[in-house]
């Protein structure tokens, strides 16, 4: 489910134009990198905070766990609604305020810690708590060598999609095969396209910000975009390690 989601942000940051229109015009590029990234990183934080604090609750609450998991129709309903607001907010980036695409990206990692929950009940607490801080220094890790490489990873990119796709469909066939090993095999690689991946959209990111003129409104949105792309690898990231060594209840 998360894995096609992945792919429709970044490409739409240069399309996009960045007219001045508030006091953060008056900034100077320089001034205005280091407050574009420092809101990329802030947002994709939060975000994964109300992930967290709701997968916990949701987990915790019998009635909402009922509520979702034995019913289809809100099942699904969850699910359309995730994909519904990813796709929407890349779609209409340009057209929304950014009071509004905050409040869709909030309502987005809410929908998404909901859905999250079943971890809770599948692995143990004190793993998933070390899977998330394994997960937090490899993402660290990656980032930083995505922002600070002098190493053009463009053609990452172009070999990470291919293999995204790849896993999605092997994903989806080993719906029908149940083959364990096969799962432990797309997990590992699973791992390995989403360590790529972060070092990618992080270097994308930052060139992307380093070509705002400003800290406008259309500005920001596109960090806020950015925020989006990094949450989702560190969700990815963490899901696949989870599979690899998280403990069973």
């Amino acid at each position: 489910m998360y894995n096609d989601e992945k792919r429709t942000y970044l490409n739409d940051y240069e399309e996009m134009s960045m007219p001045g229109s508030s006091r953060m015009q008056q900034l100077s590029m320089s001034e205005a990198f280091p407050i574009l990234m420092r809101k990329v990183y802030t947002w994709m934080a939060l975000a994964l905070v109300i992930t967290g604090f709701t997968a916990y609750y949701v987990a915790t609450t019998p009635s909402l766990l009922s509520l979702i998991y034995s019913n289809q129709v809100v099942l699904w309903g969850l699910i359309i609604a995730e994909l519904a607001l990813v796709i929407g907010l890349s779609a209409a980036i340009n057209r929304l305020s950014l009071t509004t695409a905050t409040l869709l990206f909030v309502l987005y990692s809410v929908l998404n810690g909901a859905m999250l929950s079943s971890v809770f009940l599948i692995y143990t607490t004190a793993s998933i708590a070390n899977v998330f801080f394994i997960t937090a220094g490899t993402f660290g890790a990656m980032a930083a060598y995505g922002y600070f490489t002098k190493k053009d990873l463009t053609s990452w990119g172009r070999i990470l999609l291919m293999a995204l796709i790849g896993i999605i469909i092997a994903s989806v066939v080993n719906i029908f095969l149940r083959n364990s090993m096969f799962d432990l095999v797309i997990s590992y690689i699973g791992v390995a396209i989403f360590v790529g991946l972060t070092a990618y959209d992080s270097q994308k990111i930052k060139e992307m910000m380093l070509q705002a003129p400003d800290a406008s409104e259309q500005a920001q949105k596109i960090a806020l975009l950015g925020a989006l792309t990094l949450y989702l690898d560190f969700i990815n990231l963490f899901l696949y390690l989870l599979r690899i060594f998280g403990k069973r209840e």
